[in-house]
């Protein structure tokens, strides 16, 4: 464990998931492994259109979410049973693998989300 600050910003990610018009996720990692991401979703956007593919085409999304919301809505719903919920400004979530996720409403979502070092995106 190095006792220096490192800073990063998301205008330089080390990696993307570009979803063209409508959003994407960029993505940090700081040298302990821990991982960041901003990700945009613009009105429309849905996980099984936009995002599903770029992941090889899960059944649902296989990921662990752990974020702020700083803008929009984001309906989130388990995929084994059906219960949707919402995310919005100024909310701290946990979604858990098997879900999926859509824009509610005409505002563009943007979430903060964090990853421990094992996370992978």
């Amino acid at each position: 464990m190095s006792n220096q600050i490192e800073i990063r910003r998301f205008e330089a990610p080390d990696d993307t998931l570009d979803m063209k018009e409508r959003g994407g996720i960029n993505i940090i990692r700081m040298a302990d492994g821990t991982t960041g991401m901003r990700a945009v979703f613009e009105p429309g956007w849905t996980w099984e259109n936009d995002e599903k593919p770029l992941l090889g085409s899960p059944d649902s999304c296989p990921m662990r979410h752990t974020g702020y919301c700083i803008a929009g809505k984001l309906m989130v719903r388990m995929v084994d049973t059906g219960v949707e919920m919402p995310i919005a400004v100024g909310d701290f979530f946990e979604i858990p693998p098997g879900h999926d996720a859509y824009v509610a409403g005409s505002d563009r979502v943007e979430l903060i989300l964090f990853g421990s070092p094992e996370h992978q995106h």
